[in-house]
């Protein structure tokens, strides 16, 4: 990692940068605020702002939820599960900048830590924007559901249901 490059938890304050981020970087995936708000509400322990010079350049939102089933996209959950059974990692994104310095590693090292220690046997995710080899390299795997095809389709043709044991 670089000096000045830091990663710390995601307050409500950070939301407005967060949905910059999100923006930019998630062109075809438009989450509303109150979906980002909620994401972080719901789950504080799961989410968490990149900052270089104290400047945000990406976040991470993730929390517990069922395996083999999403959350449907730019839609308030409500309310988590209460029997979860996997670590979902809803998104990680990062403006050009932050990309290829180590932050994206180190987040996911600091997640996965997270979800061994709350006692998930996996980590699931949807792939999207051809980052199936960033995911592949972490020990992430496509998984086939076919319940989960249409969803999937919902965010791209290329998006995937990947999984990561931890058990």
């Amino acid at each position: 990692m670089l000096r000045d490059v830091a990663w710390r938890a995601l307050t409500a304050y950070d939301l407005p940068a967060v949905q910059g981020i999100a923006d930019a970087v998630h062109v075809d995936f438009y989450e509303a605020g109150e979906v980002l708000a909620e994401r972080q509400r719901l789950y504080r322990n799961g989410c968490y702002l990149l900052e270089i010079g104290e400047k945000p350049v990406g976040y991470v939102l993730s929390h517990p939820w069922r395996y083999g089933t999403l959350p449907p996209l730019n839609t308030l959950l409500g309310r988590l599960p209460e029997e979860p059974d996997t670590y979902y990692l809803h998104d990680l994104a990062l403006l050009p900048v932050a990309r290829r310095i180590g932050a994206a590693s180190q987040i996911l090292s600091a997640l996965t830590k997270h979800a061994r220690a709350e006692g998930y046997p996996t980590m699931t995710l949807v792939a999207v924007n051809g980052s199936m080899p960033f995911w592949e390299r972490h020990d992430f795997a496509v998984v086939d559901v076919p319940e989960l095809y249409g969803k999937l389709l919902s965010y791209e043709a290329s998006a995937r249901y990947m999984v990561r044991q931890l058990a």
